[in-house]
């Protein structure tokens, strides 16, 4: 046919074209059958724009033999109360949806998993507060299959840090380095237990440094793209030296499982933590009394700085110590003792991680000029005193991490001494004990702080009674410890 001719005809002179272009550029002789095509002269080829330098690939392996057998699977049981089950055909059902009635509690036992790491041969394991807050037994197993029952040392909620500890000697030990020189674009590694499949290995790279997370801006976090899922909480995060850098601890998923968002905390703030669980039982926060905000560019110009560095104070809190040593709302607080705030969440995690009593010295913006204010940082008052499931915690057998009344709720309750509950779990929360609860007494004997009241717990039988105070109504509750 014509068309199908005409076809031909121009294909045939594309071929021709494109060998005889080949033809030529191959000195007038094509390469044979099977024959390799020499690369152009280096002359032809342009230079690149910019060099790229290349590196090996790290060796993982030898990260993974050394930091490995330090590394722990984590294994809680305990119990929390829960919903009643009632079918659905039972009428009983039917008039607890349709009212709004709460439905019945009962007790259902709660299992979970997670992961650690040895920091001391003589059986101290750092892991996140969340894998061990609400446990009864703590089970620790090692990777030569050994397991042991593991004491609480103590939690800080604030930063989810737990040090736990077990009965054993000459365990290997993890290296801690300095998170202070990661990069982002390092090479990190992870390991840990996720959905129970111990000392699992991921690797990934350093995404982000100094996130602050909504629910947590105490702590600077370490953001990567390391593969963690649930049971990764806990393990480790470690540089291509081998060392520990940071404590793996959150995702952000829509799903539950890994979307390619982790967060670990730094290893500087965990030992700082640490230090504090051990030597004292608790940890104490540094606090302003400040709200805050960021400096963006419309804020910036109408304050008169020049970039938008630093951290605004949108209020102050009346009595606090930042409104004693004069901090005003629409102060910029540009430096904390020399060192310079470039963002507002920068400063939450270097106040908290001050001790509570300590003189810094802040460089603030005011009305259009430089300043210098000298501040006797504060304490949290929320801050969670370690719970006391073991002789190593608070001294307290009765599993409730307790802090003071603040001046407002002794207002509220009339002047009252008393103990605020924070969290709970063994006897207390088996005898029904809830977060908010308010304890008076122990045995007839008015709780005025912690320390009194372990003393209470020492000279106590295996039965106590305490008198709480709930929804502005008192009640005695027994508490088998057991």
């Amino acid at each position: 046919m014509p068309g199908t001719t005409l076809k031909r005809s121009l294909l045939a002179v594309a071929l021709f074209t494109a060998l005889g272009a080949g033809y030529a550029k191959y000195g007038g002789q094509l390469p044979g059958p099977g024959e390799a095509i020499a690369a152009p002269p280096a002359s032809a080829v342009a230079a690149p724009a910019a060099t790229v330098r290349t590196v090996a690939l790290p060796d993982f392996a030898a990260i993974v033999e050394h930091a490995g057998p330090a590394v722990v699977n984590i294994s809680v049981s305990g119990t929390r109360k829960t919903a009643a089950r009632i079918d659905a055909p039972d009428p009983m059902f039917e008039l607890f949806r349709r009212f709004g009635v709460p439905m019945p509690q009962e007790r259902g036992p709660v299992h979970g998993l997670g992961s650690g790491f040895i920091v001391s041969s003589d059986g101290l394991i750092l892991t996140n507060a969340h894998v061990v807050a609400e446990a009864d037994e703590v089970t620790v197993k090692l990777t030569d299959k050994r397991e042991f029952k593991a004491g609480v040392v103590g939690i800080d909620q604030l930063t989810d840090v737990a040090v736990l500890r077990i009965d054993a000697r000459n365990l290997p030990t993890v290296r801690l380095g300095d998170p202070a020189q990661s990069r982002v674009g390092d090479w990190v590694v992870a390991i840990g237990s996720p959905f129970g499949f111990e000392n699992t290995v991921t690797a990934g790279i350093i995404s982000a440094k100094s996130r602050s997370l909504a629910s947590d801006s105490y702590v600077p976090f370490i953001q990567t793209d390391v593969a963690i899922n649930p049971g990764n909480s806990g393990g480790p995060l470690l540089n291509l030296a081998g060392e520990v850098i940071a404590i793996n601890s959150q995702i952000y998923s829509r799903s539950g499982g890994y979307q390619g968002l982790a967060f670990a905390i730094p290893i500087d703030v965990v030992m700082n933590i640490q230090e504090q669980l051990v030597r004292y039982g608790k940890v104490s926060h540094g606090r302003l009394g400040v709200t805050i905000q960021e400096v963006s560019q419309s804020l910036a110009e109408s304050f008169g700085l020049k970039s938008t560095a630093g951290a605004l104070i949108s209020s102050v809190e009346p009595g606090s110590p930042a409104a004693a040593a004069g901090l005003e709302a629409g102060d910029i607080i540009l430096r904390v003792n020399g060192t310079a705030i470039d963002r507002s969440s920068e400063l939450p995690p270097l106040i908290a991680a001050t001790r509570p009593g300590t003189r810094v010295a802040l460089g603030v913006w005011r009305k259009g000029a430089s300043r210098e204010i000298a501040v006797a940082v504060g304490e949290i008052p929320t801050a969670k005193i370690a719970s006391g499931r073991s002789s190593e915690a608070d001294g307290s057998r009765l599993g409730l991490a307790l802090r003071p009344l603040t001046p407002d709720e002794k207002r509220q309750a009339g002047n009252a001494e008393g103990l605020v509950v924070e969290n709970v779990s063994g006897p207390a929360a088996r005898a029904g004990i809830r977060p908010g609860d308010i304890v008076l007494s122990l045995n007839g004997q008015s709780v005025r702080d912690v320390p009194q009241l372990r003393s209470l717990l020492e000279r106590a039988g295996k039965t106590v009674a305490l008198l709480i105070e709930r929804d502005n109504a008192k009640l005695f509750v027994p508490v088998e410890l057991g």
